[in-house]
């Protein structure tokens, strides 16, 4: 989902820019609920209000729920048939194969400076060593953004 709506949110839509939609992911990772149903939500609040947030939702989740409403009800007559084990495993490389693609796309907008690699870094490394929850990560480059704005000066705006 995070590939598709990156390229439909802002390369065809135009409903927000790469920053906005970095934002929406991250505030996304923090709060209930699945990313992308979460910025689905934040952007059709962005665009329409309250009425575009549960419009935006339901767009989202409603496919999803007819789709998994139908096949639960016939996956036992597929579940051990061979085809169906070969295309599920295909479909996990597609996936992710957009993951990764969707990352780098992140990285080139997200990544700026030393700062950025830093954090990525450090970030990555407590992750996958301590499994920590991404409320966590967030909250934490959030005041690492905010004492490295308060307390580093700033080249683009001049302050020395």
């Amino acid at each position: 989902m995070l590939p598709m709506l990156q390229k439909e949110v802002v390369e065809n839509r135009g409903w927000a820019t790469e920053e906005e939609l970095l934002d929406y992911y991250a505030v996304g990772q923090c709060t209930p609920g699945i990313i992308a149903v979460n910025v689905a939500t934040f952007i059709g609040h962005k665009e329409k209000g309250i009425l575009g947030g549960i419009c935006a939702t339901l767009g989202v989740v409603a496919p999803s729920f007819f789709i998994i409403l139908v096949l639960a009800a016939f996956i036992r007559n597929f579940a051990d048939n061979i085809y169906v084990a070969h295309a599920l495993a295909g479909i996990r490389v597609a996936v992710a194969a957009l993951v990764v693609d969707a990352v780098i796309k992140l990285w080139k907008k997200g990544v700026k400076d030393l700062l950025g690699i830093l954090l990525f870094i450090l970030v990555f490394v407590l992750s996958v060593a301590f499994s920590l929850s991404p409320i966590w990560v967030v909250l934490g480059a959030i005041l690492l953004g905010l004492f490295y704005g308060r307390f580093v000066p700033s080249r683009k705006s001049g302050v020395k």
